[in-house]
């Protein structure tokens, strides 16, 4: 037998109801506000106010107030953060402008104020800047007078070569039958030889004369001394630069110089180099260094300043002549190899 429950619709009888009952009204329980009579004014038009002097004039407001700029706080206003104390003997320099009675002073200002210091150092560095623009000019000037002038040199060379070789080429009238040919001595300036070295594989024309003058441009012949080929000593003085005799220290014994003449080349051997004072004329003597003394031979002798880039000493190349040859046989063996 099945004892489950079973459910029902409900009735209305079984909902439970109440009622409320109405409150009847009573006299206190509402109240009535009364009209402010007051509550309200009227103001008078300006025009009435104007017609009728007793009106009353409102009150004028006083004008609004505007408020006063806030100030934008400066960098020196605001708080700082604290600094370390700079350590002993160290200048700390303030990274912002400073600012002082006379206005911001600069950051740079702890440098560039003048003071002993600064001003020895101004000193110090415009002597220096004078002192190197003074070695600049000396060494350019030095350097011109080493190889800028080369240039000038090779081009009075070749034109000294060219009158030489012009020189050679006019014919000469022989003495006549029975006359010894007077030796005539050239004029100080001309253009008398060639000589050729080569080691150096170098040559230059020779002209007579040693003044400054004279051998300006080329090798000069001492006029008291022989002339090539002749018994004597054949000297000659040329300078020390690179366009003439900056390399004669380089000879050694055994080396030839070649001297050549209108008509004849002459072979000399160098037999050494000596160095000696400015005033050791000796050494262009006809025997050299044995002023006095009858020559059999014959002789060569250059001399230059030494030592390069100064002229308080010589440098002294002696030789002598081993042989020599007509122009017309060719060049001589010594300047082929």
């Amino acid at each position: 037998m099945d004892h489950a429950p079973r459910h029902r619709a409900l009735d209305q009888d079984d909902i439970a109801t109440t009622v409320i009952p109405k409150l009847p009204p009573k006299d206190d329980a509402t109240a009535v506000i009364p009209k402010i009579s007051d509550a309200t004014a009227y103001i008078p038009k300006i025009g009435d106010a104007a017609a009728d002097p007793t009106a009353e004039v409102p009150a004028k407001l006083p004008p609004p107030t505007t408020p006063a700029p806030t100030p934008t706080p400066t960098p020196e206003d605001e708080d700082q953060p604290a600094v370390p104390a700079a350590p002993k003997g160290v200048t700390v320099v303030p990274l912002r402008p400073v600012r002082t009675e006379e206005g911001y002073r600069s950051v740079y200002s702890e440098y560039t104020r003048t003071s002993f210091g600064s001003v020895a150092r101004a000193i110090s560095r415009g002597t220096g800047e004078v002192l190197i623009t003074f070695g600049l000019i000396v060494l350019l000037f030095a350097g011109y007078e080493v190889w800028g002038k080369s240039a000038i040199v090779d081009a009075h060379q070749d034109e000294l070569n060219r009158q030489l070789e012009q020189q050679w080429a006019q014919p000469t009238v022989g003495p006549s039958a029975g006359v010894s040919p007077a030796v005539v001595k050239p004029a100080n300036g001309d253009v008398i030889a060639s000589v050729h070295i080569p080691r150096l594989n170098k040559k230059w024309a020779v002209v007579q004369g040693v003044t400054p003058a004279d051998i300006r441009y080329a090798p000069g012949h001492y006029p008291d001394t022989a002339l090539p080929g002749q018994i004597g000593n054949f000297s000659m003085a040329g300078h020390r630069t690179p366009a003439i005799w900056w390399d004669l220290d380089q000879l050694k014994a055994g080396d030839s110089v070649v001297i050549k003449t209108a008509d004849t080349w002459y072979v000399y051997s160098v037999t050494g180099h000596e160095i000696v004072l400015p005033t050791a004329v000796q050494v262009v003597a006809p025997v050299p260094d044995k002023p006095g003394e009858q020559p059999t031979k014959a002789m060569l002798t250059m001399t230059t300043c030494n030592p390069k880039f100064n002229n308080y000493q010589r440098l002294v190349v002696h030789a002598e002549m081993t042989r020599q040859q007509p122009v017309t046989d060719g060049d001589p063996a010594e300047l082929k190899g």
